[in-house]
């Protein structure tokens, strides 16, 4: 089984909404594309401190965190994060762990967007019974 990468885009959910309220221009609306490694295992949204910066996030908590190695460390939670795939879109809070090399894509985040992560094709898709809008559940 090989690794699943998505070409994701992560924007300032701040500054949609000045821009939606028209506070600020949507061509100021600080986002950045990337490809990110869609880990099933992790739980959050992880970012390296870069990204944080060019995102302008604002910190939240800091939040004791186990990698997957086993050690433990303190990292800042930030947000929030407009997360969008393909036609799905979530908000959801972003792990900042400094020197990551890449963005993790993880549970609560891919439950949100309502997607299917297929390990055989190596590929992110939306919900094959919910291709045009995404679905959750309430209960």
């Amino acid at each position: 089984m090989g690794l699943t990468y998505a070409d994701i885009t992560l924007l300032n959910s701040v500054d949609v909404g000045m821009a939606r309220r028209g506070a600020m221009s949507n061509t100021d609306v600080r986002q950045i594309n990337v490809s990110a490694l869609v880990d099933s295992g992790a739980y959050m949204l992880t970012v390296d401190t870069s990204i944080k910066t060019q995102l302008g996030l604002d910190v939240f908590e800091t939040l004791e965190v186990e990698l997957a190695d086993g050690t433990r460390k303190e990292c800042e939670i930030a947000g929030p994060v407009i997360l969008r795939f393909k036609n799905r879109r979530t908000t959801c809070d972003a792990l900042v762990l400094p020197g990551a090399t890449e963005v993790l894509l993880g549970a609560i985040p891919l439950e949100g967007l309502d997607v299917v992560l297929d390990a055989k094709t190596q590929q992110l898709t939306v919900h094959p019974l919910r291709p045009y809008i995404a679905g959750t559940k309430v209960k």
